[in-house]
């Protein structure tokens, strides 16, 4: 908070009732959280955390003015410093609400984290705050981790923090402490960016048995910085001469081009890709820029149709559109004029996994879909896998969800082909709110087919080859779609991976039924495969 609003904030509480005023707590840390209440659309004031004459944390919090008003409790995690002298303050809070910042080793409201009424149970969320970009997302010995731009203390999008959360199967996710903290680097917020694995300690930072893990982000105001950790990711230290890049740009996605045995970072820089290299991630030279690009670049090499003497590589913005061509470790060619996509709906800038022990390039996104009245806001979409393929339109990618979800197959419900003709669907029994359904039709007449879901309906317009507003061209006369359902969204995907397609849930609770149909003209039903899931935080 810069003293302007600092002092606005002071000079609005003389005239509030209940009265705020400039509050600190001295404390010896004892316990594993500092709680911290929250109330949505109060004021906001600084909250500042010192331990051992060091400032840790600082964020502007709408802190709740009582116990009454408080609609959710957030929470650092404190116990590594544990033993150690601090100070908590927090200008501009109330009395009261400043006495319900304390120690405590469980977080008010726990019992109830993962299953509220709009509680993805089929991905990770966070338990608390507001989330946006996936960040840092790598794959180190057994372990898929998870970061992601968060704000620990509000509904709403700030205080630009790394959010942690790590799997061993991509299915189901544990949430660890928060990584990175804003106000604790060279300048400002920690904004976007990528993570590798120091296989060779290129940089010199390893200090023990362990890899290291080394995640770039933008340092808002300064640059690209970078910071590691000898832990496995759950720590780690600024580098002390960031930021390595200087420039206006953001959002760093590094990888290893092994040709050119350098490391290369992809970073947006004021409408396009500019491409860095480095030989130990600390020093950096500018080689090339792709013009007319979004923020939050990706670049990764794939084979095409799963021949590994037929690579492309792949440039992808936050705005879901890509672009194939060739790479050679400095400079990118497109093979096309304009982007395609694959990606529709309430999806942005997303990320994949680097260094994937399979070779399989794994995906997930911001899926801005808004959780009122939760404890936390927005979403994930579910880890999906990207592959080249060619196609009658030329070399295209295809998202399909990853073949871990059926670790989550409960119960499964089938029905074969069958006409399908306007008023008469096909339709399945079923019992709950979590599934996977498979469906593929054969046009013939109709005008339209889909799926209804407990009120739900995914439908492909015939005429205007559009898969719930989707551009896609049925193949041979036929579509195909699988559809996840979980508790606040729905995600389509059309044609094994053609479109793939993010969008909240508008009726939600427990359906009874599913049906296939057809409007317009009678259409075949070639298969209908429904599977009711298990949602993930239940063991």
């Amino acid at each position: 908070m810069n003293r302007f609003i600092l002092a606005l904030c002071l000079a609005a509480s003389i005239f509030t009732i209940p009265s705020a005023f400039g509050a600190t707590k001295e404390m010896t840390i004892q316990k594993k959280y500092l709680i911290i209440p929250i109330r949505n659309g109060a004021k906001k004031c600084n909250l500042e955390l010192e331990v051992a004459g060091k400032k840790v944390r600082r964020y502007g919090t709408e802190i709740a003015t009582s116990a009454d008003s408080v609609d959710f409790y957030a929470f650092f995690t404190i116990e590594s410093y544990k033993g150690k002298p601090a100070i908590v303050s927090a200008a501009g809070a109330t009395e009261e609400g400043f006495a319900l910042i304390r120690q405590s080793d469980e977080i008010p409201g726990a019992d109830t984290f993962y299953t509220e009424s709009l509680r993805p149970q089929l991905r990770f969320s966070q338990k608390v705050g507001w989330n946006n970009d996936p960040n840092g997302m790598v794959y180190y010995d057994g372990e898929w981790h998870l970061y992601f731009q968060h704000n620990p203390v509000g509904w709403k999008w700030g205080n630009m923090t790394w959010g942690h959360a790590v799997s061993t199967d991509l299915i189901h996710w544990t949430q660890l402490p928060d990584a990175l903290f804003p106000s604790t680097m060279a300048r400002g917020a920690c904004f976007s960016g990528s993570a590798i694995i120091d296989t060779d300690n290129t940089a010199g930072f390893q200090t023990g048995k362990e890899k290291v893990l080394i995640a770039a982000l933008t340092d808002t105001g300064a640059g690209e910085a970078i910071a590691y950790s000898n832990d496995r990711g759950r720590t780690f230290t600024w580098y002390e001469k960031n930021p390595v890049v200087k420039h206006s740009g953001r959002d760093p996605k590094i990888i290893w081009y092994k040709p050119g045995k350098h490391w290369v970072m992809a970073v947006f820089d004021r409408g396009n890709i500019a491409f860095y290299t480095s030989k130990n991630l600390k020093d950096w030279q500018v080689q090339s820029h792709l013009k007319g690009y979004h923020e939050c670049p990706e670049l990764f090499e794939l084979p095409v149709d799963a021949d590994q003497n037929n690579t492309r590589w792949v440039v992808f913005a936050g705005d879901a559109k890509y672009v194939v061509g060739k790479f050679d470790g400095k400079t990118f060619t497109p093979d096309h004029e304009g982007k395609h996509r694959v990606h529709y709906g309430a999806y942005y800038a997303s990320q994949t996994f680097s260094n994937p022990p399979d070779g399989r390039r794994i995906q997930i996104g911001w899926a801005r879909i808004a959780m009122p009245g939760m404890p936390f806001n927005q979403a994930f979409t579910f880890p999906h896998r990207l592959t080249l393929r060619k196609t009658a339109d030329g070399i295209r990618m295809f998202a399909t969800p990853v073949k871990e979800i059926e670790k989550l197959y409960k119960k499964k419900h089938s029905a074969g082909s069958a006409d399908l003709a306007p008023g008469s669907p096909k339709t399945g029994a079923v019992s709950g709110e979590l599934f996977e359904i498979r469906a593929e039709f054969a046009l013939g007449q109709a005008k339209a087919v889909g799926l209804d879901i407990g009120g739900n309906r995914v439908v492909y317009d015939v005429a205007g080859k559009k898969l719930n507003g989707a551009e896609m061209k049925p193949v041979d006369g036929k579509v195909s779609m699988q559809v996840i359902v979980d508790r606040p969204m729905i995600e389509i995907c059309g044609n094994d991976g053609r479109v793939y397609i993010t969008s909240g849930r508008g009726k939600r609770g427990n359906v009874s039924a599913i049906s296939a149909f057809a409007e317009g003209g009678k259409a075949r039903l070639i298969g209908l495969d429904i599977y009711e899931l298990n949602s993930i935080w239940k063991k």
